[in-house]
């Protein structure tokens, strides 16, 4: 797992204020109910996220980010995983996530995307972006090859093993940011997905920030906040060039 109730989200630079948040229910096209979080900000900047977090689910970790990113100007909702076999309820630090996560399919958490991307584009009309953590890094750089219309998907420290079978059918662009002492994954295996994009022509941007550690993007590791601040950058960069209006028909 990535995060404790240690850890601590940073923000954004520039912060403004956040108009409301909390918890709520989303229903899927399935039928199934999960919890998700949302925080709006006080000044929209036009564009929201789904947060797709670590293997825990909406853990107070993501609830605190949720709000860094409505600071940030993004109307934001952080999906929960496990709707279909724990049903509702907060994941703090005792949830027994092992026990349910073999359960999860990548075609589930996608239709758990759709229901907060359309609930998103209900609530804040506009370009709609995917940033996922750890194995949630794995599931919004899978959400390229998906029909939801993101404008594009971003993967902390995801797991290239993860996606590689939906390669050819990546539509959205991708920004990976990644730890260069992830001991999850090898840098080997980052090159060669990297390799593997650029062979089929996907837009996609990488920055590996050496020597960090899986989870770096954490206050509470504070000989990191140089990386942690410039991912920030990264995704500012990324979703205003990639969120831009599209053209009237």
């Amino acid at each position: 797992m990535c995060h404790s109730e240690d850890s601590q989200p940073p923000a954004a630079p520039n912060r403004g204020q956040v108009a409301e948040h909390g918890a709520f229910e989303l229903t899927a096209s399935d039928g199934t109910v999960f919890s998700a979080y949302q925080a709006v900000p006080a000044e929209p900047n036009g564009k929201s996220v789904v947060i797709l977090p670590d293997v825990r689910g909406v853990h107070p970790y993501y609830r605190e980010l949720v709000q860094r990113f409505a600071e940030a100007g993004f109307t934001t909702v952080a999906i929960d995983y496990y709707g279909r076999t724990e049903g509702t309820g907060t994941r703090d630090d005792s949830f027994d996530w092992q026990k349910y996560f073999p359960q999860l399919e990548a075609t589930e958490i996608a239709l758990d995307v759709a229901a907060a991307a359309d609930h998103l584009r209900e609530v804040a009309p506009g370009p709609v972006f995917s940033v996922g953590f750890c194995f949630g890094g794995s599931q919004s750089w899978r959400l390229s090859a998906s029909d939801l219309g993101l404008a594009g998907v971003i993967g902390f420290y995801g797991q290239p093993k993860l996606v590689e079978d939906v390669i050819d059918e990546f539509s959205a662009p991708l920004l990976l940011l990644i730890a260069g002492a992830d001991v999850a994954t090898t840098q080997v295996e980052f090159q060669d997905f990297a390799g593997k994009l650029e062979a089929s022509g996907k837009t996609y941007e990488m920055n590996v920030y050496d020597a960090a550690p899986h989870s770096f993007f954490d206050r509470a590791f504070g000989e990191w906040a140089e990386a942690c601040d410039d991912a920030w950058k990264r995704v500012l960069d990324f979703t205003e060039r990639h969120g831009a209006p599209l053209p009237v028909a």
